[in-house]
């Protein structure tokens, strides 16, 4: 023997032997393994020919042969060289189309893929623009070989309501002044004021109460956010009016007419231009989400946070639910209300959006729902609410949110925290 091991090889079967011997074995597991790492590799190459020729012909049914400028973004958990190895694959069947890829400043059309995935399939989502408002979208689908034979419910989440304050001027929104779990400070916004609220021997107590001013009418559907500050207490975003407190040399607040975008969030940076006269945003987005600088018209947003992208979420003013992740804009039709909220916790996937759902104002509800791919998935059983919501906003830090809703009994406008408790 020079040290080598080899793997036995034998003419006839020896009666005597009852065990395979451990080298034997060994080398025999190893070679069945290698066998089956490139049978894999091979499928899984097969696969991705077969999804790359689809696509391109989707493509270059919609550009015709030419110069197209190519991008490919991964927005999955596949790997760079998966990735990589998908871009290569899709330029070379475009080229055999007939489609050259180029420069950007040379291509008569530009595509940009986009690899995401959800529990059962990789979906690639192409999006097409030719020329300054030529803009189209195709999209393909093939099985995850790692796709679980049947779809597992989401673990349950519940969502805590807590009550804050009701009255019979509409609440437009509530800030909660202070850390503790139990809120002992509140700022309440309606039309016309902001009233500060201390809790003492169990009852909430009036403190200060500021005017807001305003030299237009307001609109007859109206809305407010509050947003708290580190260098001043905090500022008022309302119908074509930006307020902003004062501590010296006592508590006010000073209001102007403004047309600034109000802020979507605290946790991302993204504004939302308001319409003046009515109760909606634009769709027009400042600084912009990517390359994104719009969107359609819409009631409300949320954002959830990714490792490498922000996916922003739309409650459009049609219906629709949009989301934007920087690149591409797809409409899904989820069956939701027109307000939506994040939540930060620790279940699930760390994030959620509360939703309401379609409804009149007899009665209306809010679930908390996951995305794993571009699809919402309802994690929570329904919090329900006597009357219809009229707003519903995520608070500063991003744990929680407020929602507000008009009592079909009283007739009261209701102010709650709600929050994600994980499930067992």
């Amino acid at each position: 023997m020079n040290g080598h091991r080899h793997c036995a090889v034998y003419n006839r079967p020896i009666e005597e032997m009852h065990f395979l011997r451990p080298g034997f074995a060994t080398c025999c597991l190893a070679v069945l393994f290698i066998v089956l790492l490139v049978f894999v590799q091979r499928s899984s190459a097969l696969d991705w020919t077969s999804t790359e020729q689809e696509l391109a012909r989707k493509i270059t049914a919609t550009t015709g042969p030419g110069a197209i400028a190519l991008e490919v973004v991964n927005r999955s958990s596949l790997s760079k060289q998966e990735t990589d190895e998908i871009g290569r694959g899709l330029r070379g069947q475009l080229e055999s189309l007939g489609a050259r890829t180029v420069k950007p400043e040379q291509a008569a059309a530009t595509v940009v893929v986009s690899l995401s995935e959800n529990p059962q399939n990789y979906v690639w989502v192409a999006e097409i623009h030719q020329g300054a408002s030529d803009f189209s979208v195709v999209m393909v689908s093939t099985p995850r070989a790692d796709a679980p034979a049947f779809v597992r419910e989401a673990p349950s989440l519940t969502i805590r309501k807590t009550p804050l304050w009701a009255q019979p001027q509409p609440i437009l929104d509530v800030a909660v002044m202070d850390d503790s779990a139990t809120p002992s400070n509140i700022a309440v916004l309606d039309p016309e004021k902001i009233a500060f609220y201390r809790m003492a021997d169990g009852r909430w107590q009036m403190e200060q109460s500021l005017p807001v001013t305003h030299s237009r009418p307001w609109p007859r559907d109206m809305r407010g956010k509050l947003i708290l500050r580190q260098d001043r207490l905090l500022d008022i975003y309302l119908p074509g009016v930006y307020c902003q407190s004062q501590s010296a040399p006592s508590l006010s607040v000073v209001c102007r007419g403004s047309d600034d975008p109000w802020p979507l969030s605290s946790q991302v940076s993204l504004g939302g231009f308001f319409a003046a006269t009515r109760n909606f945003f634009t769709g027009v987005l400042s600084p912009g989400v990517g390359k994104q600088s719009s969107t359609a018209k819409f009631y409300s947003a949320a954002a959830l946070p990714r490792p490498s992208y922000t996916l922003w979420i739309f409650a459009g003013v049609d219906g629709t639910v949009r989301l934007l992740d920087g690149v591409t804009e797809q409409v899904s039709r989820p069956n939701w209300g027109s307000d939506l909220a994040s939540v930060k916790s620790s279940c699930g996937s760390g994030w959620q959006v509360l939703a309401t759902r379609p409804g009149d104002d007899s009665g209306d509800s809010i679930r908390a729902f996951e995305f794993p791919d571009r699809e919402p998935i309802a994690v929570s059983p329904a919090v329900d609410f006597t009357g219809g919501v009229t707003a519903l906003w995520t608070e500063a830090k991003g744990t929680s949110a407020i929602a507000v809703s008009r009592n079909a009994e009283t007739g009261n406008y209701e102010a709650f925290r709600l929050a994600i408790a994980c499930g067992q």
